[in-house]
């Protein structure tokens, strides 16, 4: 556990690499041309983020795991269960809170000013899913600290969750042309990028579907999954119709648009 660091930014860089790779040799859109200008906007918030977040927090998710299950903190910790069984539940039931906190950036508002930077994007690629604003990379923070804290998850469970969410992000978010066949099966298992991009919809009715980031489960019970949008993939407008200026791009203007 101690290089959890390192080997969470191997798999980024990794799969920052690969996804890149296969946006180029199978695009499901064409690529607007100012790549350049998100790409510095996009990955210098995450860069800065996570700076951000090793400054303001002493400890992270994964140390807290090994603190509770040291001290026997936290739901998982006190209910006798194999360890399979709780690496399972803590997966899925840090995955579950991921879902309820997205619903939640979508509708209180002032937790939707600071997510619509992530929906902003008018580009769909591998890069919008590390897009969101310091804040909310903050308040991500917290309450996964919170939820560790109350469920006492393994801190193996922690570490797998932390980077899947990072890399199924990235996947969910690609511009990847899966074919139909293998779409239909994968979206069983995993939030793919045509499941995914129904969400980033300039209709808001779209937009707030397929909520999920790993597991596709949550949407179908919940009542938020749409499996298509009207429009088609290749049609269909990315981002937000009051934020479609290319200069709103600009790193400065990500960072302050919760605040225009």
């Amino acid at each position: 556990m101690e290089h959890e660091h390192w080997w969470r930014l191997a798999f980024f860089a990794g799969a920052l690499l690969l996804l890149g790779v296969a946006e180029h040799l199978f695009p499901r859109r064409r690529t607007p041309p100012q790549r350049l200008i998100r790409w510095v906007g996009n990955l210098g918030l995450v860069a800065g983020s996570l700076l951000l977040l090793r400054v303001l927090f002493p400890v992270l998710p994964v140390g807290l795991a090994l603190l509770a299950t040291e001290r026997g903190w936290g739901l998982l910790n006190s209910v006798p269960l194999p360890y399979p069984a709780q690496f399972i539940a803590g997966l899925l039931l840090l995955d579950l809170v991921i879902y309820f906190q997205h619903r939640a950036f979508h509708y209180w508002i002032p937790l939707w000013r600071i997510h619509r930077v992530h929906h902003a994007d008018t580009v769909f690629d591998l890069t919008t899913g590390v897009r969101f604003h310091p804040l909310e990379y903050i308040l991500s923070m917290g309450l996964k600290l919170l939820v560790v804290l109350v469920l006492g998850p393994p801190a193996l469970a922690v570490i797998v969750f932390e980077i899947m969410l990072n890399g199924v992000s990235m996947f969910n978010h690609a511009n990847i042309r899966l074919p139909l066949a293998a779409d239909a099966r994968l979206r069983r298992l995993v939030v793919t990028p045509d499941m995914h991009r129904v969400h980033h919809s300039t209709n808001m009715k779209e937009a707030n579907r397929n909520f999920g980031f790993n597991f596709p489960w949550w949407d179908r019970l919940f009542r938020t999954y749409q499996d298509q949008p009207v429009q088609g993939h290749e049609h269909m407008p990315i981002g937000l119709n009051i934020f479609r200026d290319p200069s709103l791009q600009k790193l400065r203007k990500l960072l302050l648009m919760p605040f225009a």
